[in-house]
């Protein structure tokens, strides 16, 4: 089993991190931009059906239930 070595460690940490290819701010924004927009769609989606599911579920409990 080899030893570790922290500074070589260090230096290929470095090494594969200048590889990254970081986002420019326009890209940032943009995305973000998108997630709150689909967050936002999903959040309406979901209480539509829930309010769907709601009112059925209670149309039917009414209709049995007296």
């Amino acid at each position: 089993m080899a030893i570790a070595n922290p500074v070589k460690f260090f230096q290929e940490v470095r090494a594969e991190v200048s590889k990254v290819v970081w986002p420019t701010r326009r890209e940032v924004v943009l995305t973000t931009i998108m997630v709150f927009i689909l967050a936002s769609i999903a959040a309406i989606f979901f209480s539509l059906v829930d309010m769907a599911i709601r009112a059925g579920l209670t149309g039917v409990l009414n209709y049995f239930g007296g």
